[in-house]
């Protein structure tokens, strides 16, 4: 037993001096840590052992840190989507009032409001029109103007704005099927650069380019923009 006990700490020894962590020669020889531990004790070590042994924890913390990064990873992501369901799950069925109000919301931050003026003086026409590059928020939108504003389908037209890289034809089938407009109700397509971006972004941002629903109605313009200022009235909320 003696022999085998030296023969065990000499080979140890040999694996230390040549860079071998403590796991390692464990895993090796099935001699514990506390054991290396005392055998080493005294034990000094070339800058080539040291280097080795270094360069395996800074490996180790790393794998460590990958290893952690991941599972943190993996939480954040089961959070999201477990907030996300609870959330989803919180909005229900939407009224014809809800409706409205959402509309009315989606126009207030995302509409021309501007109204047009020429040689100083402001004309008497002006339309409706939100652009956006949310397919959802436009069927939203189309839905608004159709049930609460009363809009024929035929009466909504739509332009594009597609940036480099992107295929005419495709978007061109994918806002009509997102829209539910027939072909014709669709302007030209216009080519350019986002003045937001002025080019800075990158081209899969926008991957549907940008579509403007427009409506040519004064009298819905002037409409919306009683809507928005009733809905910006803070005298009208309840107070607790």
């Amino acid at each position: 037993m003696g022999s085998t006990m030296r023969s065990d700490k000499n080979h140890a020894l040999k694996l230390r001096l040549s860079g071998r962590s403590y796991s390692e020669i464990k895993t090796s020889l099935g001699v514990p840590k506390s054991t290396l531990s005392g055998w080493f004790s005294n034990l000094q070590l070339s800058p080539t052992a040291q280097k080795r042994l270094a360069s395996r924890a800074y490996k180790k913390s790393m794998m460590g840190l990958l290893k952690r990064n991941r599972r943190q990873t993996h939480l954040a992501l089961q959070r999201k989507l477990k907030i996300q369901k609870t959330a989803e799950r919180g909005i229900r069925h939407i009224n014809q009032q809800e409706l409205k109000l959402i509309g009315i919301a989606l126009y207030w931050a995302e509409g021309y409001k501007r109204a047009i003026k020429r040689n100083g003086r402001e004309v008497t026409h002006h339309p409706v029109a939100l652009s956006n590059s949310d397919p959802n928020l436009v069927k939203i939108f189309i839905r608004f103007l159709i049930e609460i504003c009363k809009i024929p389908k035929n009466k909504i037209t739509a332009n594009v704005r597609i940036y480099q890289y992107m295929n005419e034809k495709e978007l061109l089938t994918f806002w009509q099927k997102t829209t539910d407009l027939p072909e014709v109700n669709f302007g030209k397509v216009y080519y350019g650069i986002s003045k937001s971006s002025l080019g800075k972004r990158p081209f899969n941002v926008l991957p549907h380019g940008t579509i403007s629903i427009r409506v040519n109605s004064t009298n819905l313009f002037h409409q919306m923009m009683g809507w928005i200022s009733g809905i910006s009235d803070e005298k009208k909320y309840l107070q607790k």
